[in-house]
């Protein structure tokens, strides 16, 4: 969506610079040579999502660019759980592989399993304590990841705000897309939608187990809420 902004060069894929080792050793100059041509008054944008939850990232990061602008996507951890879920589901189904019941990750004993890494990655309080040990809050946006699915305008423009982007992107940049169920991107004529991996339909949750999840996810995202100064319309 970023891309949309003629002040914005983004990187294509993932670089996983900061926290994979093999590529972190390979220094800065190979970092830059992950990166898109830009122009001087253009911003240039990577995302990896892993990096949120790298506990060596936020310093490493840092090192490079104390004033670096962050930008967090975050949805409501129950459903990021079980968005998690549904790629790793899919992928296994794709490469014709045994794959477990979502009953059985998540609960263990009658208790939710907290071996299961998807929680862990969920539990956004404990890394976001980790990114403030280096940067300000004023230098990181959390964009509700929720809301830029529902109706991506208005987060966009906030994003375009925290940036200090000149107002460039527009309502007419969006349109529904009844088939796949989210929006999708009109630039110039061309339309690009999000790739097939997203929006499938995740798995039917016994309400007991959602409801655990509910319960499990409830105090760690009022330290999220704390730590951020703002709240979000979690379950």
């Amino acid at each position: 969506m970023l891309s949309l902004h003629s002040a914005v060069a983004a990187a294509q894929n993932e670089v996983h610079f900061f926290d994979w080792e093999s590529h972190f050793e390979k220094g800065l100059p190979w970092y830059l040579s992950q990166m898109p041509y830009a122009f001087p008054d253009q911003l240039t944008v990577e995302k990896t999502p892993a990096y949120f939850t790298s506990s060596k990232v936020p310093k490493r990061i840092h090192q490079m660019n104390p004033d670096i602008k962050l930008l967090l996507i975050l949805r409501d951890p129950t459903e990021r759980v079980l968005s998690d879920y549904t790629q790793v589901f899919y992928n296994r189904l794709q490469k014709h592989k045994r794959y477990q019941p979502i009953e059985s990750v998540l609960v263990k004993d009658g208790e939710i399993n907290l071996g299961y890494k998807a929680l862990n990655r969920s539990l956004y309080y404990v890394h976001m304590q980790n990114w403030l040990k280096y940067f300000p809050l004023k230098n990181i946006h959390v964009v509700d990841g929720d809301e830029l699915i529902r109706d991506p305008f208005p987060e966009m423009k906030k994003v375009e705000r925290f940036l200090k982007l000149e107002s460039q992107i527009n309502a007419s940049n969006f349109y529904f897309n009844k088939t796949k169920g989210f929006y999708c991107l009109r630039d110039h004529g061309r339309e690009r939608c999000l790739h097939d991996s997203k929006g499938r339909a995740h798995p039917h949750v016994a309400p007991a187990i959602l409801q655990k999840l509910y319960q499990f996810f409830h105090e760690p995202n009022k330290k999220f809420f704390e730590l951020v100064g703002r709240t979000f319309n979690w379950k």
